[in-house]
C-alpha cells in the first residue's frame, strides 16, 4: 500500500524532504484506507483538506462560541422556531461562480437527505426547512424551538457547497474556503494551492500539502526530521523530544476532545446496565490518565462527553468502586467474574495503553479484559461499530450536538447503540427550552442518565499539544477545531 510505504520512509529518515518557503505540510493518520471523501458530510470526510477548502455558516471563535463566516449576523423569533441568516456579500466559490443563499439552502437540506445517511443528520435533523429570502438572506424553520442553533452550525461538516454539486463534490472539492484543491491523493501527498479569490483576502501559504502517514511514531519523527511542520496529536511522552529545542514551538490547549472504550448496548453482555455500569465503576480514571496520558493531561469526566469548557457540563461523582463493580455484576449473573475482548487499531498507542490500564484496574472486580489488535487499514469501516467492544476517539463538540450525535436512538454515529426513548425526548426537551438554567439542568439530567446506564467509558477529556517547526507563522494557540488557516504561514 502507498501509505504504507510513505510511513517507511518517514520513519527511517531517508528522504531529504525540504519545501520551499510558503509551502506548509502537515500529516494525517489515513484512518479512511485511502477513501477519504472531500464531501463535507461524508462519514469517511478528509478532515484537513476539507477545512481548508470549504466555508461554514457560522464559525467557533476562541472562547467556542458562534461567530461570523459566510453568515454575518443572525436573530430569532420569539419561539426560537424560525431564525435567520444574512450572507455576506462577494464571497466566491473556487470555480468562479458566486455563493448565494441558494448553495446555502440545498448545503443544509442535503444534509438531511435519507439516501445519503450522513452522520450529521442527527446534529441538524431539527431544521425543517430553509427558505431563500434573497440572495444574501435565508429563514432557517425549525421543527421544534431550538436556543442553540448557531452553536450546531458551527460543526466542522457544515460546510457550504455549490447547489446541485453532490453527485461530484467527494472529488472536485470545490468550495469557498481559502485553499483549492490542485491534487487529491489521500494515501500519498494531497496538495492544496492558495485561494486568490478568499473573501477573507489571499492566504498567507502557498500552498498546503496534506500527506498520509498513518503511524502516529511516524508523524513525530517526520515532524523533527523536517519533513512535516505541524503534528496536533503529539502524546505527553513524545513532547519531551521537542521541549527546549528552538526549531520547535510546543502549544497545549484544554479540549473536549477523549479516547474512550465503547460497548455495544444491544449485544449481550452489554445489554445489561448493571454489567456495563459496573465494567466502568471498576476505572480509576485519574491514574489511568497519568499512566496513558500523563499528569495533567486532560481533565476526568465521568463517562459523558460534555467538555469542562462547555456551558451545559455538570459535575459526577465517579470514583472508583471494585465492591459496587462486583455487587452489580453478580446481580447481573456474573458472580464468577466477566470476559471482556476488545478491539482496537495497531497504529494508535494512546488506544492500546488505555486498554493495557484497563486490564489491570478491571482484574479486581473479576473483569478479564483482552486486547485484540487489529490492522489500522479500514477500521472505521470494518471494526468501528461492528466488533462488540471496541476503542474511539471523538473532537470536541458543544453538548447539544454531542449527546444528540452519539447517544440519541436515530444517529448514525451511535456507536453504543444506546436505545432510549425517555433520553431521546428529553434530548428534544432540552434544545426547546429557551430559559438558560432550566435547560442547564436538563442537559445536566442528560449527563447522568449517560453515567448510569450508558455504554461509554470515557475516562478524561484530553489536553491537546501540538507541535510546530520555528518557521510557522499565524496559528494561534486558542484555535483548536477553528483553525485560520488562510493566516498560517512558513518561512
Amino acid at each position: 500500500m502507498k501509505h504504507l510505504m510513505t510511513s517507511l520512509v518517514v520513519a527511517t529518515s531517508l528522504i531529504s524532504t525540504a519545501a520551499a518557503a510558503g509551502t506548509f505540510r502537515l500529516a494525517h493518520d489515513v484512518g479512511y484506507a485511502g477513501a477519504e471523501s472531500l464531501d463535507p458530510i461524508s462519514p469517511s470526510r478528509f478532515f484537513y483538506a476539507n477545512q481548508m477548502l470549504y466555508s461554514r455558516l457560522v464559525r467557533q471563535d476562541a472562547n467556542g462560541q458562534p461567530s461570523p463566516d459566510i453568515a454575518t449576523q443572525w436573530s430569532a423569533s420569539a419561539d426560537a422556531k424560525t431564525w435567520t441568516f444574512e450572507l455576506r456579500k462577494g464571497v466566491k466559490f473556487h470555480d468562479g461562480s458566486d455563493l448565494t443563499a441558494a448553495d446555502v439552502k440545498y448545503t443544509l437540506e442535503r444534509i438531511k437527505d435519507p439516501a445519503i445517511d450522513s452522520p450529521v443528520a442527527a446534529v441538524l435533523g431539527v431544521i425543517e426547512k430553509v427558505d431563500v429570502i434573497n440572495d444574501h438572506k435565508v429563514e432557517i424553520k425549525l421543527s421544534a424551538p431550538h436556543a442553540d442553533l448557531p452553536l450546531l452550525l458551527m460543526d466542522y461538516r457544515v460546510r457550504m457547497i455549490p447547489e446541485n454539486s453532490g453527485n461530484t463534490i467527494a472529488k472536485t472539492g470545490i468550495g469557498s474556503g481559502p485553499f483549492m484543491l490542485e491534487e487529491l491523493d489521500a494515501e500519498g501527498t494531497t496538495v492544496l494551492k492558495a485561494n486568490p479569490n478568499y473573501w477573507e483576502g489571499a492566504p498567507a501559504a502557498d500552498a498546503m500539502e496534506i500527506i498520509g502517514i498513518p503511524d502516529s511514531q511516524a508523524r513525530v519523527q517526520a515532524l523533527m526530521a523536517g519533513q512535516i511542520d505541524f503534528e496536533d496529536s503529539v502524546l505527553s511522552q513524545q513532547k519531551r523530544l521537542f521541549t527546549n529545542n528552538p526549531q520547535f514551538k510546543i502549544q497545549s490547549i484544554a479540549t473536549g476532545e477523549w479516547r474512550a472504550l465503547v460497548f455495544r448496548t444491544d449485544t449481550a453482555p452489554y445489554d445489561n446496565a448493571k454489567v456495563r455500569k459496573a465494567l466502568r465503576l471498576a476505572v480509576d480514571r485519574e491514574e489511568m490518565m497519568k499512566l496513558v496520558s500523563g499528569e495533567g493531561a486532560g481533565t476526568v469526566t465521568c463517562d459523558h462527553p460534555v467538555w469542562s469548557g462547555d456551558q451545559y457540563r455538570t459535575e459526577i461523582n465517579c470514583d472508583q468502586s471494585i465492591d459496587e463493580a462486583k455487587r452489580l455484576l453478580k446481580e447481573a449473573g456474573f458472580e464468577n467474574g466477566i470476559d471482556v475482548e476488545i478491539s482496537a487499531a495497531d497504529n494508535e498507542p494512546e488506544w492500546i495503553r488505555m486498554i493495557e490500564v484497563y486490564q489491570q484496574q478491571a482484574k479486581k472486580a473479576g473483569i478479564n479484559i483482552k486486547l485484540n489488535m487489529v490492522p489500522s487499514d479500514g477500521y472505521w469501516s470494518d471494526v468501528w461499530m461492528k466488533h462488540p467492544v471496541v476503542a474511539t476517539r471523538w473532537s470536541q463538540r458543544p453538548a447539544d450536538q454531542v449527546l444528540n450525535e452519539a447517544f440519541r436512538s436515530t444517529a448514525a454515529w451511535n456507536e453504543t447503540f444506546f436505545k432510549n426513548a425517555k433520553f431521546d425526548s428529553a434530548l428534544d426537551a432540552a434544545r426547546s427550552e429557551l430559559n438558560f438554567e432550566k435547560r442547564k439542568g436538563l442537559y445536566a439530567n442528560l449527563q447522568n442518565t449517560l453515567w448510569e446506564e450508558g455504554g461509554a467509558m470515557i475516562p478524561y477529556h484530553l489536553n491537546q499539544t501540538r507541535v510546530l517547526r520555528s518557521a510557522v507563522t499565524g496559528l494561534d494557540p486558542v484555535e483548536i477545531f477553528s483553525i485560520r488557516w488562510n493566516k498560517v504561514d512558513v518561512n
